[in-house]
């Protein structure tokens, strides 16, 4: 018998004996139990991480949070680089098909639609969020979508990683008033011919933006429909303003409307390049980040809508099959950590707004999280308006490219 085999079994006959005598531990005993039990099933574990490689930052992050979890915890932690979590969310479907019970997948970073399939599929290992140790940090009460994903109760299937809110930038030079509602946005972008466009949807930040135009183009009384499942009669409906809105705009967009670009960083490099007026990103701190990398100009600003923009919490998840449950789950909680989560907000090394409470932070903890506001940084945000049900992302994606994808 392993020494970890022998400490859990020991574990076990005492808390039998305890039981019997009436000396059951309390549930927070009998947490930090189950969690000492998972720190040494997680020792000399690989833990394979997929989550999107396409930003320098965000790499640079997760290669430090590796030297951190091996140093400490004996886990190891390889960043698998991916493209699309629907590529993942694939592989995982195939290989429990296969039957293969120790899959390639431990960690995977996700949200909206992609956690939806893997929730219906009973693809995912859990209910695990809520018993992480940091998970008692997070900011469930201000941040309820650290709960919620795209209207889909998470269920403790996914432990929250970051918030994002859509959020646009210009140059106040060339924009001195930016648009502050989607009128304005219709109105600016037809005022200056091929200055203005947005990603090329299925790229979320361009499916983001039709979403976004979907809700501000329904009056808010009917909102309510877009936060249940999708029905095909509905979505005939209720997406009809979006596309007429549409057809009217594109022919004054980028191109005339008949190419978008294929990301918001392509986009952000044209603002920067003086071909197009406004970016688009999902992280409000991302033109700060932008400015202090100097790849942005020190007069770009971020802006949103008055009324509201979509937002939501990104994830982290655990497939059924994952071989290294226990490491993943290590991986999860530390990412929750104040440490990693202030690192994580630094505008300097990635800027990605933290999903803790920081005020109920200890006050070493919560001074790490203070810093002066940054050029391009916003000072205050709009309101966040929820996700659509994670549904209503097909249908949306496949009409926009049966229409427009050419």
């Amino acid at each position: 018998m392993s020494p970890v085999s022998r400490r859990q079994s020991l574990a076990c006959l005492a808390a039998s004996a305890a039981s019997a005598l009436g000396l059951a531990p309390q549930p927070a005993q009998a947490s930090a139990q189950a969690w000492t039990r998972v720190l040494e099933q997680a020792r000399g574990q690989t833990v394979y991480f997929n989550a999107w490689g396409g930003a320098p930052t965000i790499n640079a992050f997760i290669e430090w949070a590796g030297e951190q979890l091996l140093r400490r915890f004996g886990v190891r932690l390889v960043h698998v680089k991916v493209s699309d979590a629907a590529d993942v969310v694939k592989r995982v479907r195939n290989e429990k098909a296969a039957g293969k019970a120790d899959g390639s997948v431990d960690l995977v970073w996700i949200n909206g639609e992609n956690f939806l399939t893997m929730k219906r599929e009973a693809l995912l290992f859990g209910p695990f969020a809520e018993q992480l140790p940091s998970f008692a940090y997070v900011d469930t009460a201000g941040k309820p979508t650290t709960r919620i994903d795209f209207s889909e109760p998470v269920d403790g299937m996914e432990a929250p990683w970051g918030m994002a809110q859509l959020t646009f930038m210009a140059d106040a030079k060339r924009v001195p008033h930016p648009p502050r509602d989607l009128e304005a946005w219709l109105t600016f972008a037809t005022q200056h011919p091929g200055r203005c466009t947005y990603p090329r949807p299925p790229d979320f930040h361009g499916t983001t933006f039709i979403k976004q135009m979907l809700l501000d183009l329904t009056p808010k009384a009917q909102h309510g429909v877009f936060y249940l499942p999708v029905q095909t009669e509905e979505f005939a409906r209720m997406s009809a303003p979006l596309w007429r809105s549409l057809e009217a705009v594109h022919p004054s967009l980028w191109r005339q409307g008949r190419q978008f670009p294929n990301s918001a960083a392509t986009q952000r490099q044209m603002m920067s390049d003086g071909e197009l007026l406004m970016g688009l990103t999902f992280n409000p701190n991302e033109v700060a980040n932008e400015i202090a990398a100097n790849r942005l100009a020190a007069s770009t600003v971020s802006f949103q809508f008055s009324g509201g923009t979509i937002g939501n919490t990104h994830f982290l998840a655990i497939p059924v099959n994952a071989r290294s449950s226990a490491g993943a789950q290590v991986v999860a909680n530390f990412f929750l950590s104040p440490q990693a989560q202030a690192r994580k907000a630094d505008i300097a090394i990635w800027g990605d707004p933290t999903v803790l409470d920081v005020r109920r932070l200890a006050p070493a903890d919560q001074s790490s999280f203070k810093t002066k506001l940054q050029a391009g940084q916003l000072s205050a945000s709009a309101p966040t308006l929820p996700e659509p049900h994670g549904s209503w992302v097909q249908p949306l994606e496949q009409e926009w490219l049966r229409r427009y994808g050419g």
